[in-house]
């Protein structure tokens, strides 16, 4: 880039800060659309536009930057991380499990990659292998209340209730309330239905929102 461009992309940067400041979020896509047009490969760019296009609710933008950018830099766990969890926002199983894969073959120790393939792999009914993530993430993250949850109702619905109830008073030491509420779904709800469990039966799900790729 040539100076003038170097100028015109700082001050486009600090026009999409402040209207991000400020929760104009559609000044801040138009900004960093300016500077893809200057610059189409500018990885910080793509993350962020991608991150506010999640944001605003259009998720085909949303995957499309994400895309771009792991194209640009494949190498980059985050972005993919980001892709899988709008692959699964829009209910594609598998290309949600190819990103979150990729993630944790890039960065093992990406312990939100772990309980997003694991939520992936419940859906999809693979529960033996949902087991394996879930204990992936709460080893990564010992105060995970949801990978507690979602490992001890995974077992439940296995019909593994020793390590279902396990996953509780793992869960009870340090997350009360959440132990409360997988004891109460564990005891309402019948063994081998995860056909039928979604992300959502979850107390509240895990804040997994796109984030900004390092």
């Amino acid at each position: 880039m040539n100076i003038t461009n170097i100028a015109a992309r700082w001050w486009l940067m600090l026009k999409a800060s402040v209207a991000i400041t400020l929760k104009r979020n559609q000044v801040a896509i138009d900004a960093y659309r300016q500077i893809l047009a200057m610059r189409p490969d500018d990885k910080d760019a793509r993350a962020v536009i991608g991150n506010l296009y999640a944001e605003a609710g259009d998720l085909e933008s949303a995957v499309q930057q994400f895309k771009r950018l792991v194209e640009i830099d494949p190498n980059q766990p985050d972005a993919w991380f980001n892709l899988g969890f709008l692959h699964d926002k829009r209910n594609e199983l598998a290309a949600a499990e190819r990103c979150f894969r990729k993630a944790v073959e890039l960065r093992p120790a990406l312990d939100r990659a772990w309980y997003g393939l694991g939520l992936v792999l419940v859906r999809a009914g693979r529960l033996e292998e949902a087991i394996g993530a879930f204990e992936r993430n709460v080893k990564l993250q010992p105060h995970s209340p949801y990978g507690y949850y979602q490992l001890g109702m995974t077992h439940h619905h296995l019909g593994q209730s020793a390590a279902a109830w396990q996953a509780h008073r793992q869960l009870l030491e340090f997350e009360p309330k959440f132990a409360a509420t997988l004891k109460r779904d564990i005891e309402q709800t019948e063994p081998r239905a995860a056909s039928r469990l979604s992300p959502d039966s979850s107390p509240k799900k895990e804040e997994s929102t796109a984030e900004t790729a390092e």
